[in-house]
């Protein structure tokens, strides 16, 4: 029985660029489509159904910051932001608007797949005829995280969460007042070895905290020059 393969929204307008990441891309099974402007790539979106987009920030017309805006206004679709631009602001913006990752151009080829993998990977929730013995789910007052099914119930309420904000969340959640520096939550969340800076991790907890406030048993706390921490009162 054929395995039908993971595909690829590749949004950028230099034709030379999205062909070499095609080919990588299919090269290591995946199936990819290039499309060159904003527009094109959104009208596409629920008939090709991607399971992640390659986006640049660069783009004729709407610009990649907009098309990540309209994508998160209606899925979770994993997005990796592709720029030449190497600047921490430009960075920062691309994930608060809800890009799950940033590359810089140029980038090496190995990375980029490993990447695409990386983000798919914990991405994606556990099928439905796999019966987890281990679920990984935590519960407090007004809050469950379910790891195993990718679903955060705050006060009653699904809330959608890219899936680094929800490992996030889990994280600090799975172990109660206990504090980590943002070196560590990068190597736990993250998984290898980021090329930006700490401020992914600032970003993060700051998306957190718009969609889940602080309640009387329990918070996300800073701890000043270290990190961060699930504080649970007791």
């Amino acid at each position: 029985m054929a395995v039908s393969k993971q595909k690829i929204m590749i949004v950028d307008d230099d034709n030379n660029i999205a062909e070499l990441i095609s080919l990588y891309l299919i090269k290591e099974c995946f199936e990819a489509e290039i499309y060159n402007d904003g527009e094109s790539a959104l009208a596409a979106l629920d008939t090709y159904e991607p399971n992640l987009i390659l986006l640049d920030l660069m783009l004729p017309g709407m610009d990649g910051y907009q098309v990540c805006r309209e994508v998160r206004a209606k899925s979770n679709i994993p997005i990796i932001m592709l720029s030449a631009k190497g600047e921490v602001f430009d960075k920062v913006l691309g994930l608060e608007l809800g890009a799950d990752d940033y590359m810089e151009k140029p980038f090496d080829s190995k990375e980029l797949v490993a990447r695409v993998k990386s983000v798919l990977r914990r991405y994606k929730a556990v099928p439905e005829t796999v019966q987890e013995t281990n679920e990984k789910c935590v519960e407090y007052p007004d809050l469950i995280i379910n790891q195993t099914n990718y679903s955060v119930i705050y006060m009653g309420k699904n809330i959608d969460m890219p899936p680094k904000e929800l490992e996030l969340l889990y994280f600090l959640a799975a172990s109660p007042n206990h504090v980590f520096t943002r070196e560590q939550l990068l190597d736990q969340i993250w998984g290898y070895e980021y090329m930006g800076d700490t401020r992914t991790v600032d970003v993060h907890i700051k998306r957190l905290r718009e969609k889940i406030n602080d309640h009387e048993s329990w918070k996300i706390s800073t701890i000043w020059g270290i990190g961060y921490k699930f504080e649970v009162r007791v």
